[in-house]
């Protein structure tokens, strides 16, 4: 878990550190909440699925659908390509 805990920080630290470069990052607190949330709930199913499923080709399918939402959710929160109204559209 602690592994997860690090690979979040990092990853939330990215635009932290660009918002300091260059005015065209530009997070609020609640863009670093959100992402937080939607990072770590991934770990943590990550980890339920990683804990509850030993092998196979299930645990595989199942890692690689969580990790398609995450992608497809941080995606439409950046620049909604859905069309939802979660992106501000």
């Amino acid at each position: 878990m602690i592994i997860f805990l690090s690979v979040t920080a990092c990853i939330l630290a990215i635009p932290l550190v660009a918002m300091q470069f260059t005015n065209e990052v530009n997070w609020t607190l609640s863009d670093f909440v959100t992402a937080g949330i939607l990072l770590l709930s991934t770990c943590l199913a990550i980890e339920l699925v990683i804990r509850n499923l030993k092998t196979g080709k299930l645990r595989t399918i199942v890692l690689i659908v969580i990790l398609i939402a995450l992608f497809l959710i941080w995606a439409e929160l950046a620049v909604g390509i859905f069309g939802t109204p979660f992106a501000g559209n």
